[in-house]
């Protein structure tokens, strides 16, 4: 299946933004104002790259700064925060090769022009690189795929299941001697790994439906 990887055309412009998000403060908005004012990087080719920054996930669709936007100004996590961003970006060519960061540049030319169907020493697979190889030099991956790891392992794997709750008590129908009736409640639990959700949803069912 031919896909389109994410680069950037302007890769030296996109490494010094970089430098400056870390220097400067967070704004409430990334915006092409904060970029030329506070940024001091004005014209059309800074202005391109706003759009690359929102595809690593450092800015929301509204301009918002994301927790890895932060992280990534945290000098002690700013490695980090990078290879989590470098890791979903080229999540495809992860697909193919696992250990892609580690890759040589002719192996990941290989995967780049596997993935995209584009001709060999074309532009794009030379931004594609560039890109790759560029936001890689800024990566930290073994701790941010320990971190990944601990965050996987803390969560309890919990399937979304049928619920079968037995009735509480039986409910005598009037005018009969020996004809009871009981019910049963069906309940779908929600797909997640929060255990709070469901201790939520049993302290719920305790006090509204099984009070006796």
């Amino acid at each position: 299946m031919v896909e389109n990887l994410p680069y950037s055309t302007s890769v030296g412009t996109l490494e010094k933004m970089l430098e400056k998000i870390r220097a400067a403060s967070v704004p409430d908005r990334f915006t092409q104002d904060f970029v030329s004012t506070k940024l001091a990087m004005k014209g059309g080719t800074p202005m391109g790259v706003i759009p690359f920054i929102k595809k690593m996930g450092f800015v929301g669709s509204d301009g918002t700064p994301t927790e890895l936007y932060r992280e990534f100004r945290n000098p002690e996590k700013s490695r980090i925060a990078m290879g989590r961003a470098f890791r979903k970006l080229y999540e495809r060519l992860y697909e193919m090769n696992e250990y892609v960061h580690d890759a040589s540049d002719n192996e990941v030319k290989g995967l780049i022009t596997q993935c995209t169907g584009a001709e060999k020493g074309s532009t794009v697979g030379k931004y594609t690189l560039s890109t790759f190889n560029i936001l890689r030099k800024l990566s930290d991956f073994d701790y941010a795929e320990a971190q990944e790891k601990d965050v996987e392992e803390a969560q309890p794997n919990i399937s979304p299941m049928p619920l079968s709750l037995p009735s509480t008590g039986q409910h005598p129908i009037v005018g009969s001697k020996s004809l009871n009736l009981s019910y049963t409640i069906n309940l779908n639990l929600p797909a997640t790994k929060d255990i709070e959700v469901f201790n939520a949803i049993f302290k719920s069912i305790k006090e509204h439906l099984l009070k006796g």
